[in-house]
């Protein structure tokens, strides 16, 4: 079976759909996530503390399900050919503008602005699902439209109240809103799996995108001594690592295996690894970038404790991510992404004991030394296996 055909249908029985393309008003509607997902990490600039980690977090899962909800949307309406749908897709682009100039203040003065835009954006997407797609799909999304617009109807109201009461509704609304197509599955949902996967591989390209505005941010204003110049060379060749890691390998097997994969396994597979194991992963990303922004900023000095924990933690959590990813698809795990992570979780304490260039330099050669290992690994076993 192609790549470019899904499996759907509550009967379980393969139906292969047309080929697709990523379209360009996809790529447009992504924009507004690379803004979006810079705000969030300048949102942890600003709020260099547990209770802003765990905030950033927040807002970041809120982003990224949002993301994830047009994802799959997208992939079922060809938005491109359609103008009702089209002009939806460009409404909720616009809403979604508005929720990401809200993010530095969600948890204060914009609390109801932020959730009023982003209510917006997520009722047009139940609105557009339930009336351009096919009954069983129709069906399906009124089985989750409770939690599709209940979570961010909570956010809403959240924007009302601050302290512990807002961090509770801002959980229940998060629980509601991913726990929905867990309880209630995702059957009738449809894959088109290339064009799923691809929408994929985009979107974590725009979190290293966001990365290397990080390295920009950082070195703004200052001069560009070696350490701040050997600094951002550090720093992208960590996210050149990371595209490394994922893309040499990691897409490649599990598209297969999405592929291979029909009717209610193949979507809950794209439930499971994309929508819920790709959120460990893309907002990873988001917390090295601050940790790199942090390097830049204070190159010579030693990291805080929050932005250490933030660069080492989130290259740990990046790897848990892929072996998450793995185990889901194919029941193992790599031992060597096992160790690295551990490795680099070990090494976090070290972190706030010296400059933040060395250690920046450190979790960087750590993660190529685990990218070379892998490929000259993976190259001898091709080598073996052809000759």
């Amino acid at each position: 079976m192609s790549t470019k055909e899904a499996v759907a249908g509550d009967s379980g029985d393969a139906t292969p759909m047309p080929e697709q393309d990523v379209t360009p008003i996809e790529l447009f509607f992504d924009l507004v996530f690379v803004f979006a997902f810079t705000q969030v990490t300048g949102f942890l600039v600003d709020h260099l503390t547990w209770t802003g980690m765990i905030r950033g977090a927040a807002l970041f899962a809120a982003l990224w399900w949002a993301w994830v909800t047009y994802s799959w949307l997208t992939g079922a309406v060809p938005a491109e050919e359609r103008l009702p749908a089209r002009l939806v897709i460009l409404t909720a682009m616009s809403a979604m503008l508005i929720v990401a100039l809200a993010v530095p203040d969600a948890f204060g003065d914009d609390g109801v602005l932020f959730g009023v835009a982003y209510f917006v954006v997520r009722a047009l997407h139940v609105v557009l699902y339930a009336v351009a797609t096919p009954p069983e799909t129709h069906d399906a999304v009124l089985r989750a439209a409770p939690g599709f617009l209940g979570g961010p109807a909570f956010l809403v109201v959240a924007g009302l109240f601050d302290g512990p009461l807002a961090g509770g509704l801002w959980i229940a609304a998060l629980a509601i809103d991913y726990g929905i197509v867990l309880v209630r599955g995702v059957e009738g949902f449809h894959v088109n799996v290339g064009h799923f996967v691809e929408r994929h591989r985009l979107v974590l390209i725009i979190a290293l995108g966001e990365s290397l505005i990080a390295i920009g941010v950082g070195a703004e204003g200052l001069p560009l001594s070696t350490d701040v110049v050997l600094a951002a060379l550090f720093g992208i060749a960590l996210i050149i690592a990371l595209w490394w890691l994922y893309f040499d390998y990691v897409v490649l097997a599990a598209e297969q295996t999405l592929a291979a994969a029909s009717g209610h396994d193949q979507t809950r597979m794209a439930r499971d690894s994309y929508s819920y194991i790709h959120l460990l992963m893309v907002g990873s990303i988001i917390f090295i970038a601050l940790g790199i922004e942090q390097t830049l900023a204070h190159v010579s000095e030693p990291l805080g404790t929050v932005a250490a924990a933030a660069l080492f933690g989130g290259a740990a959590l990046y790897l848990l991510g892929h072996n998450a990813f793995r185990y889901r698809d194919h029941r193992n795990i790599s031992l060597e992404r096992l160790i690295v992570t551990i490795i680099a979780l070990m090494l976090t304490p070290l972190a706030v004991q010296v400059p933040a260039i060395v250690a920046l330099g450190g979790i960087t050669m750590l993660f190529i030394g685990l990218a070379a290992y892998e490929t000259v690994r993976n190259e001898h076993r091709h080598k073996f296996r052809t000759s």
